[in-house]
């Protein structure tokens, strides 16, 4: 008699049609969600670290030189120098930006490692890339 009850070739019953619609909208709405997310642009957090040519370049100018970049989308957070060694530190630079208004290759290739500023700075590299 439980066999009966079961009935795998069957039509769908009208709860089934209903929890499917359900399961649909859900998926919908989640989507609508998302895309509004994605459309605010979202914002990654970068940490770089900038490489002077020697133990001889000024720190404080290669600093001001990285922060003296200014976009919209661009927010420099806090930094830190670390020693690498034979007396040369590099500088870890935080900063925050809005992923469509930014982009970090550009920003490393057009601005940091041209003229003036390459006369402090040899070289960036991306420590680390994370998604707010």
């Amino acid at each position: 008699d439980d066999d009966d009850d079961l009935d795998l070739f069957g039509d769908e019953t009208e709860e089934d049609k209903k929890a499917a619609e359900e399961r649909e909208k859900a998926k919908s709405s989640t989507k609508k969600k998302e895309s509004k997310l994605y459309s605010l642009g979202g914002k990654s957090s970068v940490l770089l670290d900038v490489k002077p040519w020697d133990d001889e370049t000024d720190m404080k100018k290669l600093e001001e030189a990285v922060r003296s970049i200014e976009m919209p989308g661009l927010f420099w957070g806090a930094s830190k120098l670390v020693a690498v060694g034979y007396g040369i530190k590099k500088l870890s630079i935080m900063m925050t930006i809005v992923d469509d208004d930014v982009s970090v290759d550009t920003l490393i290739d057009e601005y940091l490692t041209v003229e003036p500023r390459n006369e402090y700075i040899q070289s960036c590299d991306i420590a680390a890339f994370n998604k707010i």
